[in-house]
Order: structure tokens, then sequence, then C-alpha cells
């Protein structure tokens, strides 16, 4: 027994002079009743500790949580209702911007400053007014973007897939689509019947879902060119695919900004672009052609923009632009990480530059923007593409802000939809939130802070374990996050969105609505139709 004994005398004593001196000191001072995490779970505790409290120590000050309370009181009590007009409305939109995906991104953001990211926070998220918006379809629990790109856009739920239509249309059914009685109108529309100028930004194709709800009325969201209406067996001289409707039928005709991807939907097969890719139109049109002799005909000054230094001429004399049509992809435009800043625009100055060519009117404006490609990043389980595109999407809202005025310019961000992303585990604080967890699992394996309910990352080895990432390239940006259930595309998520709201009447946008909601409080607060915050009517 003294032997035995002896033994673990010495084996305490070689691991405790093995011991950083900040560890042992951490052992030595910590009470019992700070014990709330199970050691187990936790054999790492004692580090984390220690480095929490070297890194953020007057967070561990009663003082310091009392101070932060009370600025944040001094906040809450200073803010005032704007029941001003709003002249302008920029509505920003981050296409599958789950609430997951806003912790995520905003800690992401905090750590490429080389904070620790949790204690951070994205622009929008300093804006006054704060609600949630639910999401579904009428026949689905858990929405896409084109039946939510309605419902935000038009203020009427849809069936999924279906574009500026409404719920009587079948998708797929071009006779339905035929039906004009079926067809909607958008908060675009609105404000240019009222006077104002409008139109849109995205990094997906201009023919996408988000950005088509403002102005078409589709069957189906794929209709994107007439070989797509053929490649489903239906006639395009019957019913018009997207680009043609954006090009030659109202609103989209009238629209005075249109920039994003998808030059390949305006062109022939046989009509090489810009940049050296062929078109995909079986009609052989060249719509770009036709949207400037359109402008011509009405004697309006105009320009097709299909690249970085376009962009940046607009924003330095956006005095010579009455109607933009930008087109900088044959399909998406690449995600952030992966873009040249030589060619490709950045959102932000995509935003930039519709707002100084919007701001002409006198009578104001309303502007959708999309970062749409925190969507696909999300599809494909590229959950680092997610958050940075989230990041950029923040980018463009603060530069949006900050080129008008809160005193007449509403500015919201929502989301269309959530993603079935998760952010999970007992991770150190500061950890990389886009790597691997600190913890392990109960199959002592690692695995990522990220993962997904659905999608292409799940893994598992031949004999049904868990798939082990130590030797994965988890810096990869293209690296797939695991997920619990094998589909080739990650799913949408039926999670009310957030919305957050600065400007005139921001405070409709609190408490939780229907996302058709949104179009009407728009209009309400920028007197575009009937029953609004004006006594009088345009």
């Amino acid at each position: 027994m003294r032997s035995i004994l002896y033994l673990a005398l010495v084996g305490f004593l070689h691991a405790a002079l093995a011991m950083p001196e900040s560890d042992f000191k951490s052992i030595r001072g910590r009470k019992l009743e700070d014990e709330v995490i199970d050691h187990q779970m936790h054999p790492r505790l004692p580090q984390i500790a220690t480095r929490f409290k070297s890194a953020h120590s007057s967070e561990a000050e009663k003082s310091y949580w009392e101070e932060e309370a009370s600025k944040s009181l001094r906040n809450q009590l200073n803010k005032k209702l704007n029941v001003n007009v709003a002249k302008n409305v920029i509505f920003f939109l981050g296409d599958g911007m789950s609430i997951p995906t806003l912790m995520a991104a905003r800690t992401y953001q905090g750590q490429l400053t080389g904070k620790s990211g949790e204690e951070g926070e994205l622009y929008w998220e300093t804006f006054p007014f704060t609600g949630l918006s639910k999401t579904w379809c009428l026949d689905k629990q858990v929405a896409d973007s084109a039946c939510t790109s309605t419902a935000y856009m038009t203020g009427v739920k849809t069936q999924y897939g279906t574009l500026g239509i409404n719920g009587h249309v079948i998708r797929g059914d071009c006779s339905t689509q035929r039906n004009e009685s079926n067809h909607l109108t958008s908060i675009l529309q609105w404000a240019m019947e009222y006077g104002k100028s409008s139109g849109f930004v995205t990094t997906t194709r201009v023919t996408h879902a988000s950005p088509g709800g403002g102005y078409a009325h589709a069957a189906d969201r794929d209709w994107e060119s007439d070989t797509d209406v053929i490649r489903r067996k239906q006639n395009p001289n019957k019913c018009m695919d997207i680009a043609a409707q954006l090009v030659t039928q109202e609103p989209g005709r009238s629209f005075n900004v249109i920039m994003g991807g998808g030059r390949r939907g305006f062109l022939g097969k046989r009509t090489v672009d810009d940049e050296g890719t062929m078109g995909v139109r079986t009609d052989g049109r060249n719509l770009i052609e036709e949207w400037k002799r359109d402008k011509a005909s009405r004697g309006r000054s105009h320009f097709y923009s299909w690249n970085r230094t376009s962009v940046l001429d607009m924003i330095s004399h956006p005095e010579r632009y009455e109607y933009v049509l930008g087109l900088y992809e044959a399909s998406h435009c690449p995600y952030h990480l992966e873009a040249s800043p030589e060619t490709e625009p950045t959102l932000a100055e995509m935003t930039e530059a519709a707002i100084k060519v919007l701001r002409r009117n006198d009578m104001g404006f309303v502007l959708f923007v999309e970062g749409g490609r925190i969507d696909h990043a999300h599809h494909a389980a590229w959950a680092k593409l997610a958050l940075d595109e989230t990041v950029e999407l923040a980018k463009a809202v603060k530069k949006g802000r900050e080129l008008t005025s809160s005193d007449d310019t509403l500015v919201i961000v929502t989301a269309d939809h959530a993603h079935t992303m998760t952010v999970a585990g007992y991770s150190d604080r500061g950890n990389p939130i886009a790597g691997k967890s600190t913890d392990l699992g109960s199959d002592k394996l690692g695995y990522m802070t990220l993962s997904y309910a659905n999608g292409p990352g799940y893994m598992t080895t031949s004999n049904g374990d868990r798939h082990n990432i130590d030797n994965d390239d988890v810096e990869n940006l293209k690296y797939r996050y695991a997920a619990t259930v094998p589909l080739r595309s990650e799913t949408h998520g039926g999670d009310d969105v957030a919305i957050f709201a600065s400007g005139p009447w921001s405070h409709l946008f609190t408490g939780t609505i229907e996302q058709s909601n949104i179009p009407h409080f728009l209009a309400y607060a920028s007197c575009i139709r009937q029953g609004s915050a004006c006594d009088s009517y345009h």
C-alpha cells in the first residue's frame, strides 16, 4: 500500500512540475462553486480558464457588466420613434442568412481583426429596431427563395418554386402563368408608379429567384432563359422567360438600376460575352442590345456595365447615367474570397453605385440589395464562405447607411429563409468559429464547431464509425462541414429569420410578423400606396 501511495505522490508531483505555472495557479486558486462544467467533458479546463482570464480580464469584474448594461439601457431609453416620410427605402436581403449564421458571422468578422469575436456585432445589429419574420410558403413548411421573394416583394404568399404570381398558379403549368389575373405587383413597381426610381443589386444572376420576385411572373423559378422553358417542355412564345421579362416588360424595363450576374441568359448560344463565355438562349436574341435600344428610343442616358472599372466610374460620375444594366458574370458573381479584386466589383461597390444613380430622382427611390451567395455556400456545406459572404453584406449595409440619412431613408436587413447550420459544442472563448471545436465527441474524435442537419458533408467510415476529421484540410475554403443526413445539397431551414430596421417607421418591424407584411410596411412608411403614413397621395 505504501509503495502505491508513494508512486501516486511521485506521479502527482511530476505532473505538477511539468504543468505551466499559470495553469497550476488557476487550479490552486479556483473555488469549488466555480466548478460548473464537467471535467470529463472539458479535460483542458485549467488552460481555458487561464486563457480567458488573461485575454478578457476586465470581463471577469462585476463592474464591466454593470457598465455594459447601463450603456445598453441608455441606448434603449434614447430610442425615439421616427415618423418622417421615408423618401428612400433600401431593402437588404441576406439569402439564407439564418440566426445561427448571424452569430457565426459576427464571430468570424471579429476574429478577422484578431479579436475573440463573440462580443462583436454585424453593422445592422446596431440598428434600433429588430423583429422576426415567418417564412413558410402556401404549400411548404420550409420555403424556397421564390415563394419568399414573392412574399417580401409583392406582399402575397404563394406556392413553392413560383415567382410573382398568386397561389392559384401550379408550378410548371404555363397556362396558369398566362392568366394575368394571377399576376402580382411589387414594391419596386409601386415605387415607380408613385414617381420614385427603383432597381436592384445582387451577387446572384439577375434572373434568379430573389430579385425575380420584384418584376417577373413565372410558374417556375427555373425558367430564367427561353432554353430553360424549352427544357421543361413548355413554349417560350406563350410563357416568356424571366430574362426577357426583365428587359421587355414592366416593371423591369423601367428599372433604373439592374446589377448582378447572369449574362448568359441574355445572349444567344452563338454569341460570346465580354469575358469569352457563350450565351445560352435558343432564340439567338441579344437582350443586352435590346435593352440599349429601348433606352435610346426613350431618349434616356444609359450604360451597360460588365466590370469593376465601370462600377467605379459610376461611383465617380453618377450624373452621367439614368439607366444602368450591369452584368458582371456569365452566371453568379464569384464568392468574395475567390473573386479578383481587379475585375470583380464588391457588393458594397455595386450598392454605392446604385444609390448614387438612383438618388438623382428628387422623389426618392426604392432599392433592393441581395447578398445571394450566402445561400449557395450553405447548400454546399461551405460554412466559411457563407460567413464571409455575410460579412460582405454587412459592408454593403454600412455603405448604404453612410450614403443616406436616417431622417428620410428607411433601411431594413433581413433574410428570405434559414438554413440548417448550427453552432454547437463547448469550444473555448475565441476558438476559430469556422474551425475545430476544442471538445471531443464521446467517441474521442474531434468535430467542427459548425455543422449541418443535412447535406453533402455526411461522412462515415466503411464500418459505420464517424469520420475522423484530424487529417482533413479544414482550412480549405470549400471544406464541406459535417451533416447528419446525406443529401446532394443541404436544405433550407424553417426557422423564423431576423429583421433589423433603421430610419422612418423602423419601429414597424418589431415583434413576429408574416414575411408578406414587409412590403406593405415599406409602402406605408414611404407613402407610395393608399392607406400610408401620408395624408395625401400622388
